[in-house]
């Protein structure tokens, strides 16, 4: 059957060819994962009427393919708006809850870096948990990942900040926690690994942003680093792929990041020109809240594609500010 005629389209099916050792015989094994999409159609043409547009909904019943009736169909498309619902509604709890954690012990206004992310299929709980080197490892595969995708090796992303805690990530409820914000020095980071496939990141975006230069009076607000805020995205990306990989998950990673403060204020950005002058643009806007902003990523993405995502990631983020940005 062409994979084209299914609506919506499947992206995960994969094709395999088992050959004996005597190259005698061959199966082709096909795997059809569980799919959120579900219910597909499978269009085509009427046996009679070649102009005519036919439509079924296909299900396996035992061992063979039965066709939906159409209270299964209805049935079919309510349990997909739910898993939807239900994705949605994790995400945004990992937010609360990061926020909930880690903003409310913040002494001094901040803007931080907060993303979040997690499979379309989370691996079940009876999946083999994350080991703790393993979680070290993620994290510096993630981190070389963002270097070589990154064109100024002098910002200091997130990861590069977890360093110092890499090596010793602290248990957690089925998860694995990387933190510098007990060290109560230098840059302020917060990760966690879920055995689900699920991530967090957040990284104060105002740590040092003007720190050490003159007072400006145009710096009202809370200063947010652009070229961080950058690298942050990459880092994101680059620990939910790696975190994929490690674990074995099989469907897309939806990831959400964002910009937020403990304490309503106007977030006021900061950005390098002309490679070392640091500046507030005159035309930049001052908001007071960031929306979230969503990419995809997949276990399989090339380093090519996780860039790319990690650059309409910054993009959709600096708009806000009414600023354009290259990572």
């Amino acid at each position: 059957m062409d994979p084209h005629h299914v609506q919506p389209y499947l992206p995960d099916v994969t094709f395999t060819t088992l050959t004996s050792p005597d190259r005698a015989l061959s199966f082709l094994v096909i795997d059809v994962p569980p799919s959120p999409m579900a219910p597909h159609h499978v269009y085509g043409t009427a046996a009679r009427d070649k102009d005519q547009q036919a439509a079924v909904v296909p299900y396996r019943d035992a061992d063979h393919t039965a066709w939906m009736a159409e209270h299964q169909i209805e049935r079919a498309y309510r349990d997909r708006f739910t898993r939807t619902q239900h994705a949605q509604d994790e995400l945004e709890w990992l937010i609360a809850h990061t926020r909930e954690n880690v903003l409310a012990e913040q002494d001094e206004p901040s803007a931080w870096f907060l993303a979040v992310a997690r499979p379309e299929r989370p691996l079940p709980r009876t999946a083999p948990p994350l080991a703790r080197e393993n979680a070290a490892e993620v994290c510096a595969t993630a981190l070389a990942c963002s270097r070589d995708m990154s064109r100024n090796y002098h910002v200091v992303g997130p990861l590069t900040a977890l360093n110092v805690v890499m090596s010793h990530p602290r248990p957690g409820l089925r998860r694995w926690v990387l933190s510098t914000l007990p060290l109560r020095t230098g840059r302020e980071v917060h990760a966690e690994l879920h055995n689900d496939g699920s991530i967090v990141l957040a990284a104060n975006r105002s740590w040092k942003a003007l720190r050490g230069d003159h007072a400006d009076p145009d710096t009202e607000g809370i200063v947010v680093d652009a070229d961080v805020t950058g690298a942050s995205s990459r880092d994101a990306l680059a620990l939910a792929r790696e975190l994929g990989r490690r674990l074995g998950v099989d469907s897309t990673v939806h990831v959400t990041a964002t910009i937020t403060t403990a304490q309503p204020a106007p977030l006021t950005p900061v950005v390098t020109e002309y490679a070392s002058f640091r500046t507030i643009p005159d035309h930049a806007r001052r908001p007071r809240r960031i929306q979230p902003v969503t990419a995809l990523v997949t276990p399989a993405d090339t380093d090519d594609v996780l860039r790319e995502s990690a650059q309409e990631t910054f993009t959709d983020l600096m708009n806000q500010f009414g600023l354009t940005a290259r990572l």
